[in-house]
């Protein structure tokens, strides 16, 4: 008999600086340290499947553990990012429906239509 795994949900971060402004140099920085941080992982990750290769015996578990740690990093990096985008492009905000970006003054959002004015 299979038994069901449960997954728990990890606690979602804050985002840089806490949810106080974070300056241009801060936002710089982190996605400086997330995208190291990224690269490392992704070398691991390769590494630990090649090995498990070489061995003919892989452990699922490991490789999906590892996965999620750069699947977690991925996320973070992504939400960095448009940040970064929202900051040089003089975006008004991200749609709560679908998180694309919108200009200001958008009365509705490009990618999905939803109304961003009431």
């Amino acid at each position: 008999m299979l038994r069901r795994r449960t997954y728990i949900a990890e606690p979602k971060p804050l985002p840089p600086g806490g949810g106080r402004a974070v300056a241009p140099d801060e936002l710089t920085e982190c996605r400086r340290r997330l995208e190291r941080e990224f690269a490392e992982a992704q070398f691991d990750l390769g590494g630990l499947a090649y090995e498990m290769a070489i061995r003919d015996h892989f452990r699922v578990d490991l490789l999906v553990r590892h996965a999620a740690k750069l699947q977690t990093l991925d996320a973070e990096l992504g939400s960095i990012e448009r940040l970064a985008r929202m900051d040089e492009g003089g975006a008004a905000g991200t749609c709560p429906n679908c998180d694309a970006l919108y200009p200001r003054g958008a009365a509705f959002c490009s990618q999905c239509a939803h109304p961003l004015m009431r």
